[in-house]
């Protein structure tokens, strides 16, 4: 007798998180939903992550656990996208954790809905001080299934803007699409981003719900999202080449929320890039660090995005200030004031940064 296939392929790359992934994969185990494979790589962790996997798919058939030496989150995931054989694709970070209904909730809804794309909401929680203490933030958009491509097209700098476009694991992906389109992780760090903008690219039934199921978890010093990065604003001016491509390959870079939207966001994470050069372990004397902010400033991408961009908050207007002035100084200091506040008070900087 051939073997069903699952519904749904969760794809977990793990690497020394021992402290976590037993929550991750109990969130999973816990589901009200059943017919799942987790398929969870270990990329060639020096602490205990690859034992637990491993007495965990011990004890459920379920789990499929890969060792692999040490090659990154991507190839993590292309490892597993490999062996995967839903319907839908799931991806998974090893610190996260999910809620009970969310596989039955969310493969229901694609069922339903012959989707390709299913974005559910999601609570970013920022944990401080002690393991209980944390803030939590709430990412969703209304229900929706789009009747048209075009409808999808024309809504989704709203989905864009309330993050819920952008990282892959609030996310169910027709698996067959996939391998249509030969889509894989790039092997770079933030490698999350292009697949997805790959997906969207001429998808056409896509459905949103309204209700959150998955915790993002900020708390790792040593998580990608929180490392001083000496190569991040080239990184970023990359995506935002991303972005304007996407638009004009959908004919809306004459769409004006879509264009303030896509400003906006290059403005927000330029201020992200200013902080980033005045983090301590940015080595740059404090002239070097002030000149390469004048160099960031000073691009005609940011003169238009500073100028097109409508700030939703007065913080925020205030932030952005200096660089309409093309005062690089004046960006140093604030790039300085957003490092400090970073390093030395995470809940008060994940509560100005959930209002900006």
């Amino acid at each position: 007798m051939t073997p069903t296939l699952p519904r749904v392929s969760i794809i977990i790359p793990a690497y020394n998180v021992d402290r976590y992934i037993r929550r991750a994969v109990e969130s999973l185990q816990h589901q009200t939903f059943e017919d799942f494979e987790l398929l969870a790589v270990d990329d060639g962790s020096s602490d205990r992550t690859g034992q637990i996997l491993d007495s965990i798919a011990a004890r459920d058939i379920r789990v499929s656990v890969f060792h692999q030496k040490n090659a990154g989150a991507p190839a993590a995931r292309n490892f597993a996208l490999d062996h995967a054989r839903g319907e839908y694709v799931m991806f998974f970070d090893a610190d996260d954790w999910a809620e009970p209904a969310m596989l039955s909730k969310m493969y229901a809804f694609a069922s339903a809905n012959r989707l390709e794309l299913v974005v559910a909401g999601f609570y970013i929680d920022t944990h401080y001080g002690s393991v209980d203490r944390h803030t939590s933030e709430l990412k969703h958009c209304a229900d929706n299934v789009f009747g048209t491509q075009r409808d999808f097209r024309l809504a989704a700098w709203q989905l864009f803007d309330a993050n819920q476009l952008y990282p892959p694991w609030n996310k169910l992906f027709l698996r067959a699409r996939i391998e249509e389109l030969g889509l894989r992780f790039m092997p770079t760090f933030w490698d999350d981003f292009p697949f997805v903008l790959d997906f969207i690219r001429d998808v056409e039934r896509v459905g949103v719900m309204s209700e959150a199921f998955y915790h993002f978890i900020r708390q790792r010093v040593e998580s990608e999202t929180s490392r001083w990065r000496p190569d991040m604003y080239t990184k970023r001016e990359e995506e935002h080449g991303w972005m304007l491509d996407l638009y004009h390959y959908w004919g809306l870079d004459g769409d004006a929320a879509s264009m303030e939207m896509i400003q906006r966001r290059y403005i927000e994470r330029l201020v992200g890039c200013i902080e980033n050069v005045c983090d301590p372990m940015c080595k740059l004397s404090r002239a070097e660090k002030v000149a390469q902010i004048r160099q960031m400033i000073g691009t005609e991408r940011a003169k238009l995005a500073v100028d097109v961009a409508r700030p939703r908050s007065k913080m925020m207007r205030m932030m952005l200030a200096p660089i309409k002035r093309q005062d690089a100084r004046m960006c140093y200091r604030e790039g300085r004031l957003i490092s400090f506040v970073r390093r030395h008070n995470g809940k008060l900087f994940a509560i100005l940064k959930a209002r900006r």
